[in-house]
């Protein structure tokens, strides 16, 4: 089965909280299928304490996270039970680490199948990991919370803030230097490349970190800082300054980031097409 048609049947049905026990199933299904192919004699130890030997994504991600996420401080046995504490109580995060594993087979050409995101993409490793501070936060655990988003910003270069709100279907492509905020809210269908901030002005205090909406793409290195809304299918150019909301389906770019070109249609986080309108930048 190819590379779209089998993300297409996977995708349509991670779409809202329980309905996805039956494909997250095949989603393992294929995941399991994919880690025999390989006959790297260096990677079948890898491959088979990975995802092999066990028996549902949610094991094998609760382990993943728990040998990541360990130290001397917290044993990693200790953060698997953890993890697997968090997914019996809230299901829905299973569900969403699914619907992130097929949107960034979907959207990243650098990936080749489910497994290697799943192992090796710290993207969607830091993701996972604050979805379960993410729990432990709003249980009122907010030291073991903040434990997690420290561990998560060493191992993978990523901070995201335990009480910042994230969707569905994100991708974090590299993820190197992403910070997103305590009061910074992600919706569904999300992509962010390396080095992005989702900061405050470090003038306010409370609600004081950006809003990004539905099938926004914000390019490497931009900084969108502040209480201010990036709107439904906007795209922000690489390195800009984000300091003021950005109307749906819109382009920006530059510092201060300016509007560009004409009103687009269409969703640039599913494209991931970082090109701007042909228009003299220089401002």
């Amino acid at each position: 089965m190819n590379r779209l048609h089998t993300s297409s049947i996977l995708s349509s049905h991670f779409d809202e909280a329980g309905i996805c026990s039956p494909k997250l199933e095949l989603l393992w299904q294929h995941m399991v299928a994919e880690a025999c192919v390989c006959h790297d004699p260096l990677v079948r130890g890898l491959l088979a304490t990975g995802i092999k030997s066990h028996a549902d994504f949610a094991s094998a991600l609760a382990a993943l996270l728990g040998r990541k996420l360990g130290d001397r401080s917290v044993a990693a046995d200790a953060l698997a039970e953890l993890v697997k504490e968090g997914f019996d109580a809230q299901p829905e995060i299973v569900c969403a680490a699914a619907a992130d594993i097929v949107a960034i087979r979907e959207r990243d050409p650098a990936c080749p199948d489910y497994v290697a995101p799943f192992l090796f993409f710290k993207g969607f490793h830091a993701v996972q990991s604050y979805r379960i501070a993410h729990w432990l936060w709003r249980a009122g655990r907010r030291h073991l919370a903040l434990h997690l988003q420290s561990r998560g910003s060493e191992l993978f270069g990523v901070d995201i803030h335990p009480a910042a709100s994230l969707g569905r279907r994100i991708l974090f492509d590299h993820g190197t230097g992403i910070v997103v905020g305590e009061t910074s809210i992600i919706e569904d269908d999300v992509s962010i490349l390396q080095e992005v901030t989702l900061g405050g002005t470090g003038k306010h205090s409370g609600d004081r970190h950006p809003k990004v909406r539905r099938g926004v793409l914000i390019g490497a290195g931009a900084k969108v800082l502040g209480n201010i809304e990036i709107g439904e299918g906007a795209k922000i150019g690489a390195g800009s300054i984000v300091l003021e909301s950005v109307p749906a389906f819109t382009t920006v770019v530059g510092n201060p980031a300016r509007k560009v070109g004409t009103r687009h249609s269409s969703m640039p986080a599913f494209t991931m097409d970082q090109t701007l309108p042909p228009i003299d930048y220089i401002i």
